[in-house]
């Protein structure tokens, strides 16, 4: 988990002070406590949180392409950032990290927008391309990295991991929308690309928005969809073997890393299904962790202890305290917003 934070001027090259960057920046510190870094030229200041992963000694943002023409700050994972080095250096690009950062700065100067078609991964990320004048910024196709962002009555557009990114600017209009209350009384959240206030959105999973300075800011627009189609012959054996398989090949891109890695395993289907996946491709015990309640009425400690005997992990246990009140505090702080979620 990284964090990003930047202010783009849609119709000009008005400076932003540094103080105001560090101050979006530092309120998401605890989403990269290892390093930050900025950028500033005319119109544009980026600003990054990191928490090394992936290239720890030379993956430093913001990063640049090779002339410094595009810079870009990521937050996320390119899973599949090794197989696209070798066909973009063939392109003619050099390479200066073994960081997944630097594919996006390479992988948008061959490619365009079209890029994300080619990204396997998690990734909210935003870039400014000063040849072309052209601010771009994308989410991943889930919605697994998060990506806040608003457009000011100047024209500046703001964006961070966080809503609370965005507060740290004087002129967002904080009120609050009451289609977004409506939805959180529904749904127990607010839906993309709502926001609770009205001036700020969400970019939607799968879309990008892409704007070219002094040109009419565009609607995000989408580049993947989920498909509900019939069109499918296969049995139900067949379907068990490929769900195997894509279960398979899904956990082990996402076991790259240069630090040591475990899973939140809570004991339901899908966590243990991700350990028991786990295991079997590490040669090592893995790391797993899990949330025990003092109420038992809420407790599902034991089913993830199941899981990690069988398949002897490093398992570690914290227990949440029914009384605890002061969480609550902690918990809207985090979350921006209403949240009325039980995972909370």
């Amino acid at each position: 988990m990284c964090g990003i934070a930047g202010i783009f001027d849609t119709r000009g090259q008005q400076d932003y002070p540094r103080e105001l960057m560090q101050r979006m920046n530092d309120i998401q510190s605890h989403r990269g406590p290892d390093e930050s870094g900025y950028h500033f030229e005319p119109g544009v200041a980026f600003a990054h949180r990191r928490l090394s992963i992936i290239d720890l000694s030379t993956g430093q943002q913001p990063l640049f392409n090779e002339d410094g023409s595009v810079v870009v700050v990521f937050n996320g994972e390119i899973y599949n950032y090794q197989e696209l080095i070798p066909e973009l250096t063939a392109l003619g690009h050099r390479f200066h990290t073994r960081s997944d950062t630097e594919v996006i700065v390479h992988a948008w100067e061959s490619w365009g927008e079209a890029c994300v078609q080619r990204f396997r991964g998690m990734f909210a990320f935003a870039l400014w391309d000063r040849n072309r004048q052209t601010f771009f910024m994308a989410r991943d196709r889930m919605g697994v990295k998060p990506m806040y962002y608003a457009i000011l009555r100047d024209g500046t557009l703001v964006f961070g991991s966080e809503l609370k990114v965005l507060m740290q600017h004087p002129d967002l209009d904080r009120t609050m929308d009451p289609l977004a209350v409506e939805e959180y009384f529904a749904l127990g959240y607010v839906a993309e690309p709502r926001t609770i206030f009205k001036g700020a959105r969400k970019l939607d999973p799968g879309f990008t928005l892409t704007i070219r300075r002094g040109e009419p800011i565009p609607q995000p627009k989408p580049y993947w969809d989920v498909r509900f189609t019939l069109d499918h012959n296969l049995n139900l054996a067949d379907a068990t073997a490929e769900l195997k398989e894509r279960l398979k090949e899904s956990v082990r891109l996402r076991m790259i890393a240069e630090v040591p890695l475990g899973a939140f395993l809570s004991g339901g289907v899908d966590s243990s299904a991700v350990v028991a996946t786990m295991a079997g491709l590490s040669d090592e015990p893995v790391n797993t962790c899990s949330i025990a309640f003092d109420d038992p009425a809420f407790n599902e400690s034991e089913f993830a202890q199941m899981v990690a005997d069988r398949y002897k992990t490093n398992h570690r246990v914290e227990t949440v305290q029914s009384d605890d009140f002061d969480l609550i505090d902690t918990l809207a702080a985090l979350y921006d917003e209403p949240y009325a979620d039980s995972s909370a």
